[in-house]
């Protein structure tokens, strides 16, 4: 009767280490996952910086901090075991202004309390680092990395025994007290005991076709990189301090494991949830976030940050002064397009902006309702617990 026991949907990093932790911890159980692209990992996986962050940011507690830290050390670790490129370079979080000043001690004591090591710099101790950046003061965070997570997610579908049908786009969900049947839109159907989540930008979608009201809307913002022409500017992983009022983390400069220096993101409204430019425009979707009322009160308390990063998505010119308070020798010429991601950012009614990572339960299904970064880095524990709920379901 069940073509599976359990049916993931989404083939990013954290569908298939949810696949992976599944048959980890119970050998025997068949899980199939269904990935509406012809690849795996084409949306957020495939597109952010390839970045293991080290969890400094992340309140003492939360989802974020516990399996960032312990993301961290597993995606390392996995790297090695598959030789899969990766390198544990550290970063530096600079601190450019004097406001930031405060900010910055506090990214101390919040890395402290997470177990982080951070090492305090000056002016003169930053040039050792990053000769050619310029700031304040900063801090050293030595357990940041860098890897291939495209890789990373080949190796965890591999290593997983999962069936992977691609080109599956769900289209109706049917649940039932014996379980779950989904249709794609090829028309193929595939029933299990148990449905998994892990839709990334679509997760609500999937939500509300399951019947359940996930309480959230996904509101979509596009990450723009530029990378340096000449790489050699910089020797590592470059952060602004961020601003606890967001999620994003500013510009920032992040050398990554093929050599080249990206410079990004940005984080400005998408017009789909795929939005990866301002020409792509989906009028359900768009119509879907601005019918929301979270994004129109977002609009409102966020109005002034919003407008400035529009300018400097529109502005290469303004572009280019965001980067320079980093890494002041740096012209617009020195700056070449690179791809775009978007991130798929929980939004609540109010407008609150999810900072945790969130899951939900219902009959027999498990939904990952906001995986942002640092999920990649901790798309090995995410995947575990993600997995324990499911299994719990059988």
């Amino acid at each position: 009767m069940f073509d599976c026991d359990v049916l993931v949907i989404g083939g990013g990093i954290v569908g298939l280490s949810t696949a992976y932790a599944l048959t980890r911890a119970a050998p025997g159980t068949r899980v199939t996952v269904l990935e509406k692209e012809h690849a795996l990992a084409r949306h957020q996986t495939g597109r952010n910086s390839g970045v293991i962050h080290s969890g400094i940011y992340y309140r003492p507690g939360s989802l974020k901090a516990k399996f960032a830290v312990e993301g961290a050390a597993e995606m390392v670790k996995f790297c090695a075991e598959w030789d899969i490129p990766h390198e544990v370079t550290g970063k530096i979080i600079v601190a450019t202004a004097r406001e930031e000043l405060p900010r910055l001690h506090a990214l101390v004591q919040r890395g402290r309390e997470n177990g982080i090591p951070v090492r305090e710099l000056g002016p003169a101790q930053i040039s050792e680092y990053e000769p050619r950046v310029r700031g304040l003061a900063a801090i050293h965070v030595g357990t940041t990395g860098i890897c291939d997570y495209g890789a990373v997610s080949e190796r965890l579908a591999e290593a997983s025994g999962a069936r992977i049908l691609y080109g599956a786009e769900v289209t109706v969900i049917d649940r039932r007290a014996w379980g779950v049947a989904v249709r794609t839109a090829d028309g193929r159907v595939v029933r299990a005991k148990v449905l998994v989540n892990c839709a990334g930008l679509h997760c609500d979608r999937i939500a509300r076709l399951a019947g359940d009201d996930p309480g959230m809307r996904i509101v979509p913002f596009r990450g723009e990189y530029y990378e340096l022409a000449d790489p050699s500017l910089v020797r590592g992983l470059v952060y602004p301090v961020p601003d606890p009022a967001f999620p994003f983390l500013g510009v920032h400069l992040t050398r990554g494991i093929d050599g080249g220096v990206h410079i990004g993101p940005n984080a400005v409204p998408a017009l789909a949830k795929e939005g990866y430019g301002w020409s792509v425009v989906r009028p359900r979707e768009l119509g879907a976030t601005l019918a929301w009322p979270g994004s129109w009160a977002i609009a409102r308390a966020h109005w002034r940050y919003g407008a400035g990063e529009m300018h400097r998505s529109l502005s290469k010119r303004a572009f280019t002064e965001a980067v320079r308070r980093l890494l002041p020798v740096v012209e617009e010429s020195d700056l070449r397009r690179a791809a775009p991601g978007v991130r798929a950012q929980a939004v609540l009614r109010d407008g609150t902006l999810v900072d945790d990572f969130l899951f939900r339960e219902a009959p027999r299904t498990v939904h990952v309702l906001n995986a942002p970064s640092p999920a990649a880095t901790a798309s090995l524990p995410i995947g575990r617990e993600v997995a324990a709920r499911a299994l719990a379901r059988l």
